[in-house]
């Protein structure tokens, strides 16, 4: 009988473990069941409809760096499925990337839409059976007794629509969930979930009027939460709501389930210096200030800063703009100091980061093997993806984790129907 799979889910790990099973299992009945109706929707508006797909790692120390959760997870799996084998796999099949300066990899077309059309043409060509609007409510083990032959798998999928199917094997991959609702197709297999919540957001700041400089950017800033060793660097865009930005981004990330806990209140510090300590930014801004005694404050400033976040700076610790340099002082200078390496700005709500989302949160990672992603407890059920609790900063890290995870999964299942032929 022939064996069959069913994938929930038509983002990147759905589609993505259906090519690479049918590669290796040309035999297996393999359907992908999507709620909407299209497939890859989120592969086609991410990078700002680029599709940053995958990342160079060059600059990347420690994956706990880029996967603020599933770290231990990922840096397994990478092993077998790295982002090395992603370029090589696009690659391999038409798709000719680019690695730009900040080490994101995109196709050199700039267009997301290059990706759909592959994975869909090689879904299609392959013989992976797709349907559309088909959101799963239920995933239930089956007994087996009374039932007649086609019937007889491991698994019944109940839909929406008022449809039922059967499968052998089970993939989830339905991606990251705002709501511990949208999880609930799982309800009746008793896995330990972890509460979902956002993990990739620009920052609000009402009522400070550094949101008057909107559209200002700093190449490379530190920000960080009051009180915590949460941290993050990169580049800094101030916006009419609050800040953005790479660095911000990577900061919602690490403190998402902090900053959810507290109603997204907090106290955010930022260095406009990067990463630049104290005592380094006072010699620089004493030798400044000693080359131009006679000039104006405003006029001279870190090549880093322009002009109008200079003088918000300045206003905002008490010294007037049109002050020489000669009149500031000792204290003047420590102001200046403690507010290019720690401005302290109020929190208060999030912004959504585009159109895109991701989560942290979802199916806790202690209910899988970590070497296949097969559930502990149900045999013939995988998950890949975001539906885990496994999240990362911007970068093309989260849809590095939908090919390897999804890959690790085609391997798995094909590896066990292998073993129990033999």
């Amino acid at each position: 009988m022939t064996t069959t799979t069913a994938i929930i889910g038509g983002g990147a790990a759905g589609c993505f473990a259906a090519i690479n099973l049918k590669r290796l299992m040309p035999d297996n009945d393999i359907t992908v069941y999507e709620s909407g109706h299209r497939l890859l929707a989120k592969v086609a508006i991410t990078g700002g409809g680029r599709c940053n797909l995958t990342n160079s790692f060059e600059d990347v120390r420690s994956t706990d760096e880029v996967y603020p959760r599933g770290a231990r997870l990922m840096k397994r799996l990478l092993k077998e499925f790295s982002h090395k084998d992603a370029y090589r796999w696009f690659e391999s099949n038409g798709v000719r990337l680019v690695t730009q300066t900040d080490r994101c990899v995109f196709p050199k077309s700039q267009d997301a839409m290059e990706i759909v059309s592959t994975l869909t043409r090689l879904m299609r060509e392959s013989g992976v059976k797709t349907r559309m609007a088909h959101r799963a409510v239920s995933i239930k083990r089956t007994d087996n007794d009374g039932m007649d032959d086609i019937q007889k798998k491991r698994f019944r999928i109940d839909f929406a629509n008022g449809e039922k199917t059967y499968a052998d094997n089970v993939v989830v991959t339905t991606g990251g969930s705002p709501r511990r609702g949208g999880l609930a197709m799982l309800d009746s297999l008793e896995l330990d979930i972890v509460e979902p919540v956002p993990s990739l957001f620009s920052i609000c700041l009402p009522g400070d009027d550094i949101r008057e400089l909107s559209g200002t950017v700093v190449d490379n800033a530190t920000v960080g939460i009051c009180g915590t060793k949460i941290h993050a660097s990169g580049a800094l865009l101030i916006t009419h709501w609050g800040m953005s930005g790479p660095a911000i981004l990577k900061l919602s990330s690490h403190a998402a389930r902090l900053l959810s806990e507290n109603a997204y209140r907090a106290q955010l510090t930022v260095n406009w210096m990067g990463s630049m300590k104290e005592a380094k930014v006072a010699a620089l801004i004493t030798d400044m200030a000693a080359r131009n005694m006679q000039k104006q404050t405003a006029n001279v400033y870190p090549d880093c800063l322009n002009s109008k976040l200079w003088r918000n700076i300045l206003l905002h610790n008490g010294i007037k703009p049109e002050q020489r340099w000669a009149e500031i002082g000792r204290k003047g200078l420590n102001k200046i100091v403690t507010a290019l390496t720690n401005s302290t700005y109020r929190m208060d709500g999030k912004n959504r980061f585009k159109e895109e989302f991701v989560t942290c949160g979802g199916v806790a990672l202690g209910n899988i093997n970590p070497a296949t992603l097969e559930c502990r407890k149900h045999e013939g059920l995988y998950f890949a993806g975001e539906v885990l609790d496994v999240d990362a900063v911007t970068g093309g890290f989260n849809l590095q984790a939908a090919w390897t995870m999804g890959y690790v999964v085609s391997r798995a299942i094909a590896a066990k129907a292998g073993s129990e032929k033999q």
